[in-house]
């Protein structure tokens, strides 16, 4: 089979490449291959009854398949360059906001009306946090909730579906340079384009480093990082999330100087599993539904780790932490912060006495016994921090789940028009290292898409 343009990964960068290419030039004849299943066909066999755990499926049906491990996130769209990649260092910062608020239209008539658009412009959580220490960073964030999310990739995969050669449960096991362009390879068959898009997301990083190995492809290694998901009354940070939604807020340690940072939050939400590689951490979901929503919000405290010579490889050290929690807990760790500071474990009994409600079942456990002291240390700081913007975060029965782990692809060494040295090899979206986000990842298949468009 030969095509213009093969697509390998259905996640954000990957569906907006063929969106634009679709639009920009309806001759060009595309394919996208996926390791994973269409939207409809993904489904988690943990249900709580009987199976309660995660049973380690071949493909993961929340990290893979249309939409990617965006599709079941919260589905929060942050416009901004001060954090979620340095898709900015290559585009130009002027390109990259323009192009995430493109993509903003796009989930907007796809789905997405009525949705809310928050913002930190003029707000006066800025002075507080300042005036405590924290760092409030600028952003602009859509929030469509997991809900509405499902519902725009919905909308855009009827859209492409007759344009677009879809290929799911194709992983692509090799990518071939060959005369005018690419043969890649997916089980028992090849396929051949002229160009290539790279989009395979973060679950994709081991896959990633042997193409690039293979292929002679430089890249540099990339942080790690490790946290906890903290789960509290919503009421706590309400004054905050019903005014930013998103507040993205960095502490800089007194003990280590080290910045531990906010990430994902989500109001009224629930926590959940996350499966990367078979390795099982914790994440947060949140839904637009008001039916859906819980009494309790949660978000990540995370804090970043590169490393260099002799060790270069951050992702290992990462899953070496998350494999860890998972020999002493069988999967996810829950700790009271009160138990933490108190230097003992958690046990069902003191969970249970809580005023938190737990929204993921995870077992009683020590943290301490997961995370280096470094890290831990610095989380504590952090919280006892926000207590003084969100008084009762420091409360002994806020719970901690462990460990929360994001992991980020080496970063490829791509150019300006995150080309490879492979003229017509594009590396976009969370798996070239470069960005971190749906809306970066969103905004660089855009860009790539109208790039060979000019070309053809």
């Amino acid at each position: 089979m030969k095509y213009d343009v093969i697509i390998i990964g259905a996640g954000p960068g990957g569906i907006f490449s063929a969106y634009e290419l679709t639009h920009k030039n309806k001759d060009l004849k595309i394919a996208v291959y996926e390791a994973g299943q269409p939207l409809q066909k993904r489904r988690c066999p943990i249900d709580g009854e009987k199976v309660k755990s995660c049973i380690k499926c071949k493909t993961c049906a929340i990290m893979s398949g249309f939409g990617g491990a965006g599709a079941f996130s919260d589905g929060k769209y942050n416009i901004t360059n001060n954090f979620g990649g340095t898709l900015h260092e290559h585009i130009g910062s002027k390109k990259a906001i323009e192009l995430m608020k493109y993509v903003d239209e796009i989930n907007v008539s796809h789905g997405g009306e009525g949705t809310k658009m928050y913002s930190t412009a003029g707000t006066k959580f800025k002075k507080l946090c300042i005036q405590n220490k924290l760092r409030l960073l600028d952003a602009s964030v859509r929030h469509l909730g997991t809900d509405i999310n499902y519902v725009v990739l919905e909308n855009i995969y009827a859209e492409l579906k007759d344009k677009v050669d879809f290929h799911f449960n194709s992983p692509v096991q090799k990518i071939e340079v060959i005369d005018g362009g690419y043969r890649i390879h997916s089980g028992d068959s090849t396929a051949d384009c002229k160009y290539c898009i790279v989009s395979v997301g973060r679950s994709g990083s081991s896959w990633m480093e042997s193409v690039c190995k293979e292929l002679d492809i430089p890249t540099k290694s990339n942080r790690v990082d490790l946290g906890v998901r903290v789960e509290l009354p919503a009421v706590i940070f309400s004054h905050l999330t019903d005014e930013l939604y998103e507040s993205k807020i960095v502490y800089r340690t007194e003990k280590f100087e080290d910045n531990v940072r906010t990430f994902c939050m989500n109001p009224y939400g629930i926590v959940v599993n996350e499966n990367t590689n078979g390795i099982v951490t914790a994440n947060g979901h949140s839904y637009e539904d008001p039916s859906k929503r819980t009494e309790n919000t949660n978000f990540a405290l995370l804090v970043a780790k590169h490393f260099s010579e002799p060790f270069k490889d951050s992702n290992e050290y990462g899953e070496s932490i998350a494999r860890l929690s998972n020999m002493l807990g069988g999967g996810v760790i829950v700790q009271r912060f009160g138990d933490l500071v108190r230097g003992r474990r958690s046990n069902t009994k003191r969970i249970e006495e809580g005023m938190v409600r737990p929204t993921l079942s995870a077992t009683p456990g020590d943290l301490s016994l997961v995370l280096p002291k470094r890290i831990l240390d610095g989380i504590i700081e952090m919280i006892y921090a926000l207590d003084k913007i969100a008084p009762g975060t420091a409360n002994d029965d806020t719970l901690l789940y462990g460990v929360e782990v994001k992991f980020y692809n080496m970063e490829v060494i791509i150019d300006d028009n995150l080309e490879t040295k492979y003229k017509g090899l594009y590396i976009i979206g969370d798996g070239s290292g470069v960005t971190h986000s749906l809306s970066h990842a969103s905004a660089s298949g855009v860009y790539v898409a109208r790039r060979i468009a000019e070309c053809e």
